[in-house]
């Protein structure tokens, strides 16, 4: 599947998917931790070209991705309609960059995400 197929299909019924509150909650608080921890790869990235380590940033950026990521695993669990899972870890990582990063942030900015939270 292509980036543009996955966030088509992610687009797809993403509402439906996600009406529970905890799981709303958890979402707008974990896609920012992401989004954090993304800087911190690419500072550490920066640090390692200058030479003054970064390694430490790397391995904190790596944890708190997969803290938020496995909350909102947690959180989607809650839902009564359920994503189709990943079938291979190439595929969780497109489907895991293109929630964080477009489809959450479109349903936030959409109107969605608040819209279910009140009726949730």
């Amino acid at each position: 599947m292509t980036f543009a197929e996955v966030l088509d299909a992610q687009w797809d019924g993403y509402a439906e998917r996600h009406r529970n509150k905890a799981n709303l909650l958890i979402h707008i608080v974990t896609v920012p931790l992401v989004w954090f921890a993304a800087l911190q790869v690419f500072g550490g990235l920066v640090l390692m070209l200058l030479g003054v380590g970064g390694l430490k940033m790397w391995l904190y950026a790596a944890i708190l991705i997969t803290l938020a990521l496995v909350a909102q695993r947690q959180g989607n669990a809650m839902e009564q309609v359920k994503a189709a899972a990943p079938s291979n870890p190439k595929d969780f990582a497109i489907h895991a960059v293109a929630e964080q990063f477009v489809t959450f942030p479109r349903f936030v900015l959409t109107g969605g995400w608040l819209r279910n939270l009140q009726g949730a």
